[in-house]
C-alpha cells in the first residue's frame, strides 16, 4: 500500500492543532476538502486516527502512532527533495551544527584543507534542533548532545564530559565544592526533565510543585538570565557553563551523576563518503 505524502501531512496538520477549522487555515485549504482527505486516509490505512464531538478532536492510539512515525518520514522526504536540488545545481556546501560550548573549529579546518573545492559552513544548533536540522537536509553533520532521538540516525561518539549545577549567585549551594543530584529535589529544574534523567527520577523531587508550568526559553542565554534574576537551577554540560559568563549564576560540579555525551550525527539514509570522512576527522580530534 502506498501512502500519499500530501494526505500525511494534512493528518499532522489536525493531529497538532486538534481542530480541523484551524489546520484547515494552516494548510490554505478549506475545511470540508480537509476533512475529506482525512477520511480518504482512514479508508486507506482501514483505522480511525481521531475522535470528534461538538467539544474536542482527539487521537486515538492509531492516530498517535501515526503521528510518530509520520513526522520523520516527512522530514525525510523533505530533506530528499533539497538533496536532489542542491546536486542538480552542483552544490559544494557542506554544512556542520555545533551546539553552544562545542569547539569545532579543528574538525571543520582539517576537512576544508582536504577538500577545498567545498564550501564549509558552520550552524549554531540548540536543544531543541540539534538532529533536526539533519532530518531536513538543512545540515550535513551534526556535534549533538545525548540524549537524542537516535531513530534515522549514524552517530559517532566523540567525548564525555562532567556536568555541573547552573545555580543563582547566592544560593545555598553556590560555593560548595561539589554537590550530589539529590540536593536539587527541592529546586525548580528550568529545562526539559527528560534531559536530566537523574533528576526527574529522584524518588523525594518537591522542585516545582505548584509553581505552575516550566517556563519555555529559546536560547541558554534566556534560562540563565532566568536562574539570576527569578531563580531555578540547570544541569549543564561544564563545556557550556563555562562558554557562557554571567557574574548573577555560579556553577557547581554534581558528584554522582554521568558525564554528557557528546557525538557526531548524520542521517541514516544518507551514503556520502564524506560524512564518514567528517566523522573520523572529528572523532581524532578529541
Amino acid at each position: 500500500m502506498d501512502v500519499d505524502l500530501r494526505k500525511l501531512r494534512y493528518f499532522v496538520a489536525v493531529a497538532e492543532e486538534l481542530h480541523f477549522g484551524r489546520a484547515a487555515g494552516r494548510l490554505h485549504i478549506t475545511q470540508p476538502v480537509l476533512s475529506r482527505q482525512i477520511r480518504a486516509l482512514e479508508q486507506e490505512l482501514r483505522v480511525q486516527l481521531f475522535t470528534r464531538n461538538k467539544q474536542a478532536t482527539e487521537l486515538t492510539a492509531a492516530g498517535r502512532q501515526l503521528l510518530e512515525d509520520a513526522r520523520p518520514l516527512l522530514a525525510a522526504a523533505q530533506a530528499l527533495c533539497r538533496r536532489v536540488q542542491q546536486t542538480a545545481h552542483e552544490s559544494s556546501v557542506f554544512t556542520v551544527g555545533f551546539m553552544p560550548g562545542i569547539t569545532v573549529t579543528g574538525a571543520v579546518r582539517a576537512f576544508s584543507d582536504r577538500h577545498p573545492e567545498l564550501s564549509v559552513q558552520v550552524v549554531r544548533t540548540s536543544w531543541s534542533d540539534q538532529v533536526q536540522g539533519v532530518h531536513e537536509g538543512l545540515l550535513d553533520v551534526s556535534f549533538v548532545r545525548l540524549p537524542v532521538d537516535r531513530r534515522g540516525l549514524e552517530l559517532r561518539p566523540l567525548f564525555r564530559e562532567p556536568r555541573v549545577a547552573v545555580l543563582p549567585a547566592d544560593h545555598r549551594l553556590a560555593g560548595k565544592e561539589s554537590i550530589v543530584i539529590a540536593d536539587l529535589a527541592p529546586e525548580r529544574l528550568l529545562q526539559d526533565p527528560d534531559a536530566v534523567p537523574e533528576w526527574r527520577d529522584l524518588p523525594e523531587r518537591t522542585g516545582g510543585e505548584g509553581a505552575g508550568p516550566r517556563p519555555s526559553f529559546a536560547t541558554v542565554e534566556e534560562k540563565l538570565e532566568h536562574v539570576a534574576t527569578t531563580g531555578g537551577v540547570l544541569v549543564l554540560p561544564l563545556s557550556t557553563a563555562a562558554y557562557y559568563t554571567h557574574t548573577d549564576v555560579a556553577h557547581v560540579p554534581i558528584d554522582d551523576i554521568g558525564p554528557g555525551e557528546v557525538c557526531l550525527a548524520w542521517s541514516a539514509v544518507r551514503r556520502s563518503p564524506l560524512l564518514r570522512e567528517f566523522a573520523d576527522i572529528a572523532a581524532a580530534q578529541h
